[in-house]
């Protein structure tokens, strides 16, 4: 392996160690929230919060496929996956986005039998739990973000989204249990209301999720702005001449680049060889966390006035 794909390869693993730290963290984290709001939920007479518990069970869940989906993406290269294993990357993300619609299921069809059914209704002790809860994954869900954001992994994003939907469902659940114990027991359902617009957020979440995954998978265009900076690094080598095609796709915690450049259609096979290796180079040493470049030579050519 080139000095670049070797530079570039550790950089993808510091990234993918990185973030597997933070999604063990918040499995650790997961966890604990489970075993509280049962408790809670159970304790307090309150099925929103045990819903808002069976979201966070099976966000432990999650986060395994996408701590696992971490490990595969930081592999090098072989002969088998010539571009890598990033792909495992936003397939443990596709994982994640299972598990959110599973919870959105279940936690809407024990809301509707929560509603028809009467019940006791909720303690009021469960609110300070709840606005504890609110607070913490507000936190860990701006904390997360920041890091997929840095890291450019999806996965990381959809840590970050399960988090964010557990505190409006968290949220939800605070309202309707409010309700319920100012009301007393004639607004009992309010609590199992307030656990199906968790139902609602938790779904609209999942959909935008699962977007943004399959346009990953499915090589969707990147945004103009990173295409513009592949240009605008690429040009700047001496000796392009002008660039035209210019397709990049996103393959886990980087992007591979296949480029089109122009140089000056006398040149020998060598040079133009050289300056196609020296864009390859700049921009796998560019902050764009590009892993691999295909740059083909073009010759540029003046077309005269006629």
């Amino acid at each position: 392996m080139s000095p670049e794909p070797q530079a570039q390869h550790a950089s993808n693993e510091d990234r993918a160690r990185a973030g597997g730290r933070l999604v063990i963290w918040s499995l650790a984290l997961n966890a604990a929230m489970a075993v509280l709001k049962f408790a809670g939920g159970f304790l307090g007479h309150s099925f929103a919060l045990v819903a808002d518990g069976a979201e966070s069970l099976l966000d432990v869940l999650s986060s395994i496929l996408v701590w696992a989906g971490f490990k595969v993406a930081s592999l090098p290269p072989d002969d088998n996956h010539p571009y890598g294993h990033g792909r495992a990357e936003p397939l443990a993300a596709l994982a994640g986005v299972v598990f959110i619609f599973a919870t959105a299921g279940w936690i809407g069809w024990r809301s509707v039998y929560s509603i028809v059914t009467p019940h006791a209704g909720p303690h009021w002790e469960t609110l300070p739990l709840l606005a504890g809860i609110v607070v913490t994954k507000l936190w860990v869900y701006r904390r997360l973000r920041a890091a997929a954001t840095a890291a450019g992994s999806t996965a990381l994003k959809v840590e970050a989204w399960r988090h964010r939907s557990d505190a409006f469902t968290s949220a939800a659940a605070f309202i309707g249990i409010a309700i319920a114990v100012v009301g007393g027991r004639a607004w009992a359902a309010a609590d199992g209301w307030a656990a199906l617009f968790a139902c609602a957020i938790i779904t609209f979440n999942g959909v935008e999720i699962l977007q943004r995954t399959l346009d990953e998978m499915m090589d969707t265009a990147v945004s103009p702005d990173i295409e513009n900076d592949v240009r605008a690094l690429a040009s700047s080598v001496e000796g392009v001449r002008a660039l035209d095609k210019c397709r990049i796709r996103k393959s886990g915690l980087s992007y591979l680049v296949d480029i089109q450049v122009r140089v000056d259609g006398d040149l020998s096979v060598v040079s133009g060889h050289e300056i196609g290796h020296a864009v390859k180079s700049r921009l796998m040493a560019s902050a764009l966390r590009v892993s691999d470049v295909t740059v083909h030579i073009e010759p540029f050519e003046v077309r005269m006035k006629p």
